[in-house]
Parts: C-alpha cells; structure tokens; sequence
C-alpha cells in the first residue's frame, strides 16, 4: 500500500496547519513525523486516519483516492497520545472492541474473537491481565492495551500519536524498541508523530522535518542528522553550535579559524552560518593548523558522555564539545586549562543581503583529509 500525499494545505481560522505539504509513504515502512508543537504532524495523521480533511490536495493508495474512502473502510489501526482507553471496560474487552463493533456480516464469531485477543495479549506482553481494568494498570501496560486495540482490527496502516509522551524516560526507550520489534515482526506501514528527535532518530526508516506546516526535509535518520537541508533542521535536531563567518580575503572565517576546500559560493555571499555539532569538536589540533584558543570552564558529567563548556574569546562566545567520559582523565580535562580547538566537519549556510540565511543551499564541509561533499 503506497501513499502518495500531494499539495496538502489546511487551514484553521486563519492559522496554517498545512501548507503545501508532499510526501510518499512506502509499503511496510516506519515513517517519523517529527517538528515541534504546532508544526502540522497530529493534522497530517487525521487526515490519514479520516478524522479530518485537507482544504486542498490528495492523497492516493495505489492510484485510488484515499480521501473518498471512508474512515472506518481505510484499514487504519490509530494510538493516541493518552491511550482513549474505556475505563468501564476490561483489557480483553477493550481490545476486542473494534471487533465487536464491526457490521454483522463482517463480525467475528466470539470464539475468534476470544482467540484474537489472547493472540494478541501474549504479543504485546499482557498474558494475565485481561480481567483488568486501566486504572489498575501502570502506564506502559495501558500503551500496550491502546496498541493491541489498533491492532486487534488488522490493519494495513498504523498511526501512532505521540504515544509515549505521558510515560516515563526508561519505559520510554524500553516501549519504543518494542514497539520496533513489533513493527519489524508484523510488517505494517506505521507513520508515527513524535516531538522528541531521539525516538523519531532510533525508530524510523525515514524522518520527515516539519516546521510550520512545511516539511523540511525527509530522510534516513543518519541523513537527517549529518547533512541537515535547513538552517531549522540543524538546530532542531540534536545539539548544535553557531558559529557566523565573515569574508575575508582569503574566503570565509571566523576568530581565525577557515575552512579549507572548495567554497562552491565562489565568494557570492559575504557571511555564512556555521552548525558545529558538539562531537565534531577537535580538542587536540597541531600547532600547523588553524584552531580557536579556547578554556575549559567547566565539565558536565551525563553518564557515559561528558559536556564540555569552552569559552573561545576570538569568538566572543561559548562552544560544547561532548567527549567520552573515559577520555577525560587521558586527556587531562579539567576546568580552567587552555586548549586549541577546531571544527572536524561543519554545515555551512550562506547569508542573503538581507542577512538570513539561504536554506537548502549548503556547504557540508569536512576536514581536509576526508571528501568534501
């Protein structure tokens, strides 16, 4: 089942919720909406899922209007953010819902649908627990019911709405990779909307950015982190530091420091924006190359990393570079000493007259010993 999403636009009182948005959706892939709130991912998922509709545009499965198709006729199994549970109801009886509510020629007899749901029980883990209610289960458990109630109707497509954002950190990463177990084991389509880059980054086959509306830029997740399209895609995933370069008269530089290679501007833009992220920091540089002096202020230790806080006068401003805390004694890493630092690789972005930046038209440079892109 291919989708196939064309010039979506949506409005709500005058706020644009879609604007312009494209998008195909590969058979069987694990799809991330991520961007930050109110950027257009829950509008995008309704719209699929037939709870609401675009003002404009379509959206096709395998050539057939998708739009025309009823809500409850598109195969779609949903998972929203706080679980919709039925709180009057047991988890058998709430994953066997969907079922239950079917028209009668399409009814499951109760004996399958009683071998459904233990079917389905065992898969997500809850074997035991069916004589339940929600209120009795932690909130990990009332994911897993939410996820087996989408599931229990065998659907082609799963949409899922934020649904780890009201559990904990550690039953957050334990949930999501399951969650990409069961995606892998059962070869569904699945378009998840997330806000946290962490879980879209470790989930999904393919990220889509989106940003007021518009999608920024879609891609393998090691795409979207190492060649980012936009100035907005830099900053919003992951860590990152800015650094803005002036021209000189050997090219663009910034407190002393320029990177070498083939500008391919060709000196049309006076400034440019570099995104340093903090683990493409060099704190160890030969005195032969150009590098910014810079002190330690301070370390913060985060379990297996470390964050380096540098203060870099020529720059007037401070950078962070993440080591492994291993590193840290080898290196003699400690607040207050003084160290030569410089970019291994950095996303260049032009500026306009007006001095924004020019999206989408970059630099990925990479140190000299290594290939520019």
């Amino acid at each position: 089942m291919t989708l196939e999403l064309a010039h979506l636009h949506r409005r709500f009182a005058g706020f644009g919720a879609l604007d312009d948005v494209s998008l195909s959706i590969a058979p069987g892939e694990f799809l991330a909406l991520l961007g930050p709130s109110g950027s257009g991912k829950t509008t995008l998922l309704r719209i699929l899922a037939g709870l609401d509709y675009p003002d404009s545009g379509s959206v096709h499965r395998d050539g057939e209007d998708f739009l025309a198709t009823p809500a409850r006729e598109r195969r779609i199994g949903m998972v929203f953010q706080h679980y919709a549970l039925f709180r009057h109801l047991t988890v058998v009886e709430n994953i066997a819902f969907g079922l239950r509510v079917r028209p009668w020629r399409t009814r499951p007899s109760r004996a399958k649908i009683h071998e459904q749901v233990d079917r389905l029980l065992a898969r997500v883990q809850l074997e035991g627990l069916g004589g339940r209610y929600p209120a009795q289960l932690s909130g990990g458990q009332r994911q897993r019911v939410a996820l087996a109630r989408a599931l229990a109707v065998e659907p082609d497509m799963l949409l899922l709405d934020e649904p780890f954002g009201a559990l904990d950190a550690q039953v957050r990463v334990t949930l999501r990779r399951w969650l990409r177990e069961l995606h892998e084991e059962l070869q569904l389509t699945t378009v998840f909307v997330t806000h946290d880059q962490e879980e879209a980054l470790e989930l999904a086959d393919r990220v889509a950015v989106m940003n007021q509306g518009r999608i920024e830029q879609v891609g393998p997740p090691e795409q979207i982190y190492q060649q980012p399209a936009t100035p907005f895609v830099c900053e919003f995933i992951g860590k990152v530091n800015r650094v803005e370069l002036r021209r000189t008269g050997v090219g663009l530089a910034a407190g002393g420091w320029m990177p070498e290679g083939d500008e391919p501007w060709q000196g049309r833009y006076a400034k440019a924006t570099a995104y340093i992220r903090p683990e493409q920091l060099s704190l160890v540089v030969p005195p032969t190359l150009p590098a910014w002096e810079a002190r330690l202020r301070h370390v913060y230790l985060a379990g297996s990393v470390a964050h380096l806080d540098l203060y870099v006068p020529s720059l007037d401003q401070t950078l962070e570079a993440d080591v492994a805390s291993e590193d840290l004694s080898r290196l003699g890493l400690q607040a207050g000493r003084e160290l030569r630092i410089a970019p291994r690789s950095a996303v260049l972005f032009p500026h306009d007259g007006s001095g924004a930046t020019v999206d989408r038209e970059r630099w990925i440079w990479l140190e000299p010993d290594r290939v520019h892109a």
